[in-house]
């Protein structure tokens, strides 16, 4: 939370203004520094940090990915900025599984009940994991879905985006971090322009965080399974 939070002014003009190669790697991000409290909770750093020019912008979910970033990051030439978890987080990537900055990849694809995907989840970070759990549960009521890591902010895959929206038909953004500004206003944006489609932000509100247990910031500020599940079903008769 202190990088982007405490050096902002220095990030945007000694190293952002002047495209300097620094990567910077900000972690107590999110909810999951639980007991740690709202001074020590990132919820804003992404909107900040995608606004800022010559600024790349990654999540990675997991710490296989964190070090496939990291190593990515390290090859590129200019400012990057990296959004790690303190806390332990589920492994469900593979070394195999691939990994290009500004490149977003499709992470489970439904076709329940024989019909194409009824909604496209657009995920960054460990919430990642939530996401696929609940597209698993949705799979069971014959809704069909499409899950999509988008580890990077800026550059955003746009052209996927579209792709799969336009398949779907309608969207859900899935991120630990402010609905306002971050993966989920980065799409809007580029829906608006593109394909405007039906979308829900699963996120946390316009609100600080608080102490306590992640599990259950979790469950107060709605960025459990069954919270991405809901907003499916409420995306869905939105198209009707």
């Amino acid at each position: 939370v202190f990088s982007p939070g405490r050096t902002l002014e220095q990030i945007r003009t000694a190293i952002a203004y002047n495209d300097a190669n620094v990567k910077i790697a900000g972690h107590h991000s999110g909810l999951l520094t639980g007991f740690d409290g709202a001074t020590h909770q990132a919820l804003e750093d992404i909107a900040v940090m995608r606004t800022i020019p010559n600024m790349k912008v990654v999540v990675p979910a997991d710490a296989i990915e964190a070090k496939k970033a990291t190593i990515f990051s390290a090859q590129i030439n200019g400012p990057v900025y990296l959004r790690f978890a303190r806390e332990k987080t589920p492994v469900f990537t593979v070394e195999e599984t691939p990994f290009t900055i500004g490149k977003a990849e499709i992470f489970w694809q439904s076709l329940a009940g024989g019909k194409k995907p009824e909604v496209l989840i657009v995920g960054c970070g460990p919430i990642l994991y939530n996401a696929l759990l609940a597209a698993k549960e949705l799979e069971k009521e014959k809704i069909g879905t499409i899950v999509l890591n988008n580890h990077t902010i800026k550059p955003l895959d746009e052209n996927k985006i579209i792709e799969l929206a336009k398949k779907c038909g309608a969207v859900v953004s899935v991120e630990e971090h402010s609905v306002l500004g971050g993966l989920g206003g980065a799409i809007a944006e580029v829906l608006v322009k593109n394909y405007p489609a039906p979308m829900e932000f699963v996120g946390t509100k316009d609100t600080f965080g608080e102490s306590a247990a992640p599990k259950d910031l979790f469950k107060k500020y709605g960025l459990e399974p069954k919270d991405i599940i809901t907003a499916v079903k409420k995306v869905i008769k939105r198209k009707k």
